[in-house]
C-alpha cells in the first residue's frame, strides 16, 4: 500500500488546487494572496473593467511579480554571468 501526502490550497472554503509538495502550495497560495490585494486596488481605480478582467490581470500581475517589481524599479534585474565566466569560478573552487 502506497502513501502520499498531497497538499492542498483552499479558498474560501473551497478546494482550490492540489500539490505534491508544501513549497510549492505555499508559492500558490502567496500568489493568490497577492492577485487578491491587486484585485482590491483595481477595484479602486477609475478603470472599467469586467470582474474577469480584473481576476485575469490581478493573476496575471502576481504570477510575474519579479518582473513588475524590475519594471517599477523596486528591485533590480539579475544579471547572468558568462558561461566563461561561471566555468573558471567552479574550476578556482574544484582546484582549492
Amino acid at each position: 500500500m502506497a502513501v502520499e501526502s498531497r497538499f492542498v490550497v483552499i479558498r474560501n472554503g473551497a478546494e482550490v488546487e492540489t500539490f505534491m509538495d508544501k513549497k510549492t502550495a505555499d508559492e500558490y497560495d502567496k500568489m493568490l494572496d497577492m492577485a487578491d490585494n491587486l484585485s482590491s486596488i483595481l477595484d479602486q481605480s477609475s478603470l472599467e473593467l469586467s470582474e474577469q478582467a480584473v481576476e485575469d490581470i490581478s493573476v496575471f500581475l502576481a504570477k510575474n511579480r519579479e518582473d513588475i517589481l524590475i519594471a517599477l524599479q523596486a528591485k533590480k534585474p539579475k544579471v547572468d554571468k558568462p558561461k566563461a565566466v561561471k566555468k573558471a569560478a567552479v574550476k578556482l573552487q574544484d582546484a582549492s
